[in-house]
């Protein structure tokens, strides 16, 4: 007779970070939106990831964002020219105290 394995916890959906490439559960990345709406485009950050549009995913870590700006990573993956002002996603990640990098797994 052989051991029973408890079942697998289901899994939670992976997401890509868009700065250092690396993929992580959806609860730890912090999913980014462009705001086209008047002038150049804006990004804002979207932690419920509800708002409208395509989106961008991006670790809770100032140095994902400093990566993925330097990489020109946002304007690829939002399918928009560049560049796109990362302010507002900056000041949300260091409200909420955004490591330095990332914990990975």
């Amino acid at each position: 007779m052989q051991p029973t394995t408890p079942p697998a916890a289901p899994r939670e959906p992976q997401r890509t970070c868009v700065g250092c490439r690396q993929r992580g559960d959806r609860s730890r990345l912090l999913r980014v939106v462009a705001d086209r709406s008047g002038g150049p485009s804006v990004l804002l950050p979207d932690p419920g990831a509800r708002l409208p549009g395509r989106g961008a995913w991006v670790h809770l870590a100032l140095a994902c964002l400093d990566l993925a700006e330097r990489r020109r990573a946002f304007p690829r993956a939002l399918r928009l020219p560049g560049p796109l002002d990362a302010g507002a996603v900056r000041e949300h990640l260091q409200q909420r105290g955004g490591s330095p990098a990332p914990e990975h797994h």
